[in-house]
């Protein structure tokens, strides 16, 4: 059995789960976030108890691989609404910054034109100073994406270590040139 499918996923009050042809809806007040599910694999919620229960018919591989991952998705889509997900992302280098206009993401990375990012409906981005921002919101899959995005426009160099990257990363530095 798998060790991450088999766990039951306990739903905090305030949530409401409707589960409708394989496409499952978890919500709270204006927000939902919706997974439609392959109809191999069976979820149940027992209203009761407040838990849901991911299922599979057989033990073959591939119903395997698809019993851990919907457990996941059905529990990254409650923890997303009841806590949300975030990602900090660091700038490093001189003159190298960020700053808002508006909703949209400004970004001066060396280049000799700035960057305008706009980020989608369901994303926040706050930043705290001009090289320190924090991409948030309920859905995991989209803030990695948004956050992937912004750090591709400068990722981090190994030589002198400039550019944007996620908070904590470790950035593997080259020795450059010597004089011989």
């Amino acid at each position: 059995m798998s060790l991450v499918g088999k766990k039951p996923i306990q739903i905090p009050s305030g949530l409401d789960i409707k589960i409708d042809n394989n496409v499952i809806t978890v919500s709270k007040g204006s927000l939902s976030l919706h997974q439609e599910i392959n109809p191999v694999i069976q979820v149940e919620y027992q209203a009761q108890e407040n838990l849901i229960q991911v299922s599979r018919p057989t033990n073959n591989k591939f119903h395997r691989s698809l019993h851990g991952l919907y457990r996941s998705l059905i529990a990254n889509m409650v923890t997303g609404l009841t806590e949300g997900f975030s990602k900090k992302l660091e700038i490093v280098g001189v003159g190298y910054r960020a700053e808002l206009k508006g909703k949209n993401l400004l970004l001066n990375l060396g280049y000799s034109h700035p960057i305008l990012f706009k980020p989608p409906e369901e994303i926040e981005i706050t930043v705290e100073n001009p090289t320190n921002l924090t991409v948030k919101g309920i859905d995991k899959q989209l803030v990695g994406q948004v956050s992937a995005k912004i750090r591709s426009f400068r990722p981090p160099e190994p030589y002198k270590g400039k550019g944007i990257r996620y908070a904590g990363e470790y950035v593997r530095r080259k020795a450059g040139k010597t004089a011989a």
